[in-house]
């Protein structure tokens, strides 16, 4: 005889239904949690993502505390499911230092325990220390009933601790939920020490590219000001450039560029450019069409896959009661502005020729442009004026629109402005060089170069 297979209870079936629920709805919370940590290379943006997704799926609270080079502890970011009880930054803070043996949880959870469940709120005049006093303050201002707080901890370094509060009876965290919470606080751990590589390693890649740039000559009567912007969306140096010396007859050289490439191997190729146009110009008394032919066929010799754009320029004033001008050639790089005391803008579109690194026997033309007094030359490399998904006549226009309104600032405000308002985003480095012709009469200014 064959034995009765007993059909499942509904009971049963129920409790497997809930089972396979409640894992989806973990598995869930786990992938919306990841896709806010991979959505920003900027760590407090994808912080506050992080807790958007866990307020309310997992918490009616949840706040992301980490420690700095020296040890402290920030709270770097407080999110509740209802906006009105949370003011804007007012947990967002640093917080206390944390004392040996501290009772607050978070000092707890970064010795090593954890993740831990809390249960029993003290009121904060009951805190064992100052940094025990702000955590109860937190919980009292916001309201707890439990609470889970988790190290975050990767490459066997404690990098802060992530709390989440529940303030209802009804759904109460539990021994349960802390399996969970530690995958997430994994996760959130991973992102941290990913972020904090990335903005190191971001940091010397800075600080190489502007050790690559000079510092601005003394000019006389002439302001000269620099600015150089790297990407905030990579860590690697680029080939932007900018130069500027006086040569032995006093003319001032002017030169802007942009090596192909965003990565050290632009970086080493713009130094050894700029070295180079250094050197032709210093021995070679031409006009700035021949001097960056010059540099065209040492560039196709030596790096022949290499390419680049450049403008070459000098200020100069042959005699000494006539006007300044212009000397210049530009080579696939966009035009000079000119912008008149007045607030008049003009690109400068004449001396233009083929980018180097492609046919070293063409014929490189120069133009010379007669500059007004008090008025500014603008060179600017293409970070300043492009935008994904836009036409570059809508960049080339608001450079002029907010160069106009900029022509009476002091040169150093000038450049800041500009940068301020066309490469906030700064998905591409910048580099920037101004001149601005002085009246009659005026002795000599100071040069400016931002870090």
């Amino acid at each position: 005889m064959h034995a009765e297979r007993d059909d499942p209870s509904p009971a049963d079936s129920y409790d497997v239904d809930r089972a396979v629920q409640h894992a989806l709805d973990r598995l869930t919370v786990l992938a919306n949690a990841s896709n806010a940590l991979a959505s920003t290379l900027d760590l407090a943006t994808g912080l506050r993502r992080l807790c958007r997704t866990l307020v309310p799926a997992l918490a009616d609270w949840c706040a992301v505390d980490l420690l700095d080079e020296n040890g402290r502890l920030r709270r770097l970011v407080v999110e509740h499911r209802d906006p009105g009880q949370l003011p804007p930054g007012l947990f967002e803070a640093q917080l206390p230092t944390i004392p040996d043996g501290s009772p607050a949880a978070v000092a707890r959870a970064l010795r090593g325990a954890g993740p831990l469940l809390i249960t029993d709120f003290p009121p904060p005049d009951h805190a064992g220390d100052p940094l025990h006093a702000v955590e109860l303050e937190l919980f009292a201002h916001l309201g707890a009933t439990t609470a889970a707080v988790a190290p975050l901890t990767a490459r066997r370094q404690v990098l802060g601790a992530l709390t989440l509060a529940r303030t209802g009876e009804d759904a109460r965290l539990d021994e349960d939920s802390l399996a969970l919470i530690e995958d997430l606080a994994h996760r959130v751990a991973l992102a941290v020490d990913s972020a904090q590589l990335h903005a190191q390693v971001q940091h010397t890649a800075e600080r190489l590219q502007r050790a690559l740039l000079p510092e601005l000559p003394n000019t006389g009567a002439l302001q000269l000001a620099a600015r150089y912007q790297p990407s905030r969306a990579t860590a690697e140096v680029g080939g932007d450039w900018y130069d500027a010396f006086t040569l032995p007859e006093g003319a001032t050289a002017l030169i802007i560029g942009d090596v192909a490439g965003h990565d050290l191997r632009a970086a080493v190729a713009m130094s050894q450019m700029r070295n180079m146009l250094r050197g032709i110009a210093c021995d070679r008394k031409e006009p700035p069409g021949k001097i960056l032919g010059r540099l065209d066929a040492a560039n196709w010799i030596l790096y022949p896959d290499q390419t680049l754009t450049c403008i070459y320029a000098l200020v100069e004033k042959p005699e000494p009661h006539g006007s300044w001008r212009l000397h210049y050639a530009v080579a696939g790089h966009p035009a000079p502005l000119l912008i008149t005391h007045e607030g008049d803008t003009r690109f400068l579109d004449d001396g233009r020729s083929l980018l180097l690194g492609v046919d070293p026997a063409r014929t490189r033309p120069d133009a010379v442009e007669r500059l007004p007094q008090r008025s500014t030359v603008l060179l600017y490399t293409d970070g300043l004026i492009e935008r994904r998904g836009e036409d570059l006549d809508r960049g080339l226009a608001r450079l002029r629109q907010h160069a106009a309104t900029l022509a009476r600032e002091p040169l150093d405000v000038f450049c800041d402005e500009l940068l301020t308002g066309l490469a906030a985003d700064g998905t591409d480095d910048v580099a920037l060089l101004a001149v601005r012709i002085p009246p009659a009469g005026t002795g000599p200014a100071t040069t400016t170069t931002a870090e």
